[in-house]
């Protein structure tokens, strides 16, 4: 008897709902290294209120939450809470200086507009 060989699948990557760039994990890293005691992870996330629907929010954890999707950014813990990941599907975090300001600055492909600070949002 024959034997059938598995049908040949390539399977590509699911890409991460939220991707950090070298310089935001950096930065984020160095933030991190100063607070004591040292924090798990940074946790992103999306909240109601600002002056359009949502706001961006960015903290550390010391822990995930039981609904936390956990992304591993260069042995950096990043944890987004299941509402979150619906809004920040394709988002990209960057860390950005210049010489007006310095700061993270979220790109993210679902937002229909925002506010003029660029911290509040609509979807």
């Amino acid at each position: 008897m024959a034997t059938i060989a598995p049908p040949n699948v390539e399977t590509t990557p699911k890409a991460p709902p939220v991707s950090l760039t070298p310089s935001a994990i950096s930065k984020v890293k160095e933030i991190m290294a100063q607070q004591d005691p040292m924090p798990a992870g940074l946790r992103i996330g999306v909240v109601g209120g600002g002056s359009f629907v949502f706001r961006y929010s960015i903290n550390f954890e010391n822990s995930p939450g039981m609904m936390d999707k956990v992304l591993n950014f260069d042995d950096l813990k990043v944890f987004v809470d299941a509402t979150s990941i619906m809004y920040l599907q394709g988002c990209v975090v960057d860390y950005i200086e210049t010489l007006e300001a310095a700061g993270f600055k979220f790109d993210n492909p679902n937002v229909k507009s925002t506010c003029g600070c660029g911290s509040s949002f609509s979807v």
